[in-house]
């Protein structure tokens, strides 16, 4: 069961009684002074001399926090924690290592959840095991326990559990894997993840009811490039010459005009004091602004790719060229507004859900030569690129697409998108797309950026993010 692939549930919940609400916050913040005892011990082993994390002694704890939260809770505590230090250990040897290029900083140890003084994060573990939900139309519940002492607390009847209303339907059916619990507290919500394991013939047949259309491996298949980016989100190329390209570019601006109205929230807080529940509530609504488009172009990539009965596809590595630059502007475009790491793990997530295989290649070169003749006398400014050598005018993540794809397949013909603006190479339809905040929609190449781009404007061409 332990291979098989976890997906996650989300939903909302809340308690149905104030009872269960008061227990349910003392259960929830008793779990991180657990969680940061048990890394303390880690830690002090993890700094010392001939130290060993694994050799760390915590089991003494679950005679203080067991009446609270229960012996199984604790342990799932101290589990989490043993797969977050091990999680550190494996990006600490691929940091170390000269060959992996997907760590570029030192990763620090794990931290602590919270302090006595500034608060504890509110966040609680159900073993697997223990709790149930109970699907209904009308009123959806999950149950699970909490430790005696609680339930004495509480006036607990025999076999009596915490009840929570939960607003959300399951997208993933399979085996429940260990529940967590996450009160937000800038939202005033309990979130509930809830991780299934499913068996991969199971994974494919749930994943693929969301698409409207499948690989047909009796007819030929073809190959496709992506080239991953920040000004736009995916370019792709297929062998047929299709092209798709999502553009980014509004999306960054909902971005930077609500990381403005945090700088602005900022700047009238009080001498010491840093955030606020409302800052809070603008930072998630930013990032789930953005992994929203994010998440739907990849879908709908995925139903393009499939339509055209895509059943590999290559996908550029940037990991070892996204250096600070010396535009703010464009810092904040690569390093908070986009992340390549996570791009790419969503391609590879519901690619691999759909049945296509995804290829990591390196990009060397890709963004710095002509896919037409091989000169690397070429101009790129914002999405054109140039050559001037046989005066090839192109869109230039569509080139570093194109420029992927031959250097695996080897020759094929120009794309039909290719150009980025003139008449005589003007896109097909759906060859351009863009988030308008709900969905991916058609949209037309000049309308989606001048020719020089102010925010890519001086960067070398082997770093610049699409």
């Amino acid at each position: 069961m332990s291979d098989r692939p976890r997906r996650t549930n989300e939903y909302a919940a809340a308690p149905v009684s104030e009872r269960y609400r008061q227990c349910l916050f003392e259960w929830l913040a008793a779990h991180a002074p657990l969680w940061n005892q048990i890394n303390y011990r880690r830690q002090e082993e993890y700094v010392a001399e001939n130290g060993d994390v694994w050799d760390a002694e915590y089991t003494d704890l679950y005679d203080k926090y067991a009446p609270v939260l229960g012996k199984a809770a604790c342990q799932q505590v101290a589990r989490k924690n043993s797969e977050t230090w091990r999680s550190h250990f494996d990006l600490l040897d691929k940091y170390h290592d000269d060959e992996d290029p997907t760590v570029t900083e030192k990763p620090s140890p794990p931290g602590y959840w919270g302090t006595r003084n500034e608060g504890y994060d509110l966040h609680g573990l159900v073993r697997n095991d223990l709790y149930t939900f109970d699907w209904n139309a009308d009123k959806s519940t999950l149950e699970f326990g909490v430790g005696d002492a609680l339930e004495e607390r509480y006036d607990f009847e025999y076999q009596e559990r915490v009840t929570l209303e939960v607003h959300g339907n399951p997208q993933w059916e399979g085996d429940d894997s260990r529940l967590e619990l996450v009160y937000d507290e800038a939202a005033d919500t309990l979130r509930v993840n809830h991780p299934v394991r499913i068996r991969p013939d199971r994974l494919q047949e749930q994943r693929l009811d969301a698409f409207t259309c499948t690989l047909d491996t009796e007819n030929t298949t073809q190959a496709a490039a992506i080239d991953v980016g920040a000004n736009n989100t995916l370019a792709i190329v297929t062998t047929a010459g299709e092209t798709a390209v999502y553009h980014a570019r509004p999306e960054f601006e909902r971005f930077q005009a609500l990381s403005t109205l945090i700088a602005e929230l900022q700047s009238q807080l009080p001498e010491n004091q840093y955030t606020s529940k409302r800052i809070q509530r603008v930072y998630d609504e930013r990032g789930e602004k953005r992994n929203h488009s994010r998440d739907a172009a990849m879908k709908h990539a995925a139903d393009w790719l499939l339509e055209r009965n895509v059943d590999t596809v290559y996908v550029g590595d940037l990991t070892d060229v996204l250096d600070t630059h010396w535009s703010a502007t464009v810092n904040e475009k690569t390093h908070a507004f986009w992340s390549h790491r996570q791009l790419v793990d969503r391609v590879e997530l519901t690619l691999g859900d759909v049945g296509i295989t995804v290829e990591q290649v390196s990009e060397s070169g890709s963004s710095s030569e002509c896919p037409e003749c091989g000169s690397e006398d070429i101009s790129r400014e914002g999405d054109w690129f140039q050559c001037h050598e046989c005066e090839l005018d192109a869109h230039s993540d569509v080139a570093g697409a194109w420029n992927l794809l031959q250097n695996e397949v080897g020759p094929m013909a120009r794309p039909a998108a290719l150009s980025a603006g003139r008449d005589r190479d003007a896109p097909t339809d759906g060859a351009y797309w863009e988030w308008n905040g709900h969905d991916w929609t058609p949209a037309v190449f000049g309308k989606q950026s001048s020719p020089i781009d102010q925010t890519s404007v001086g960067e070398p061409a082997s770093s610049q993010p699409g």
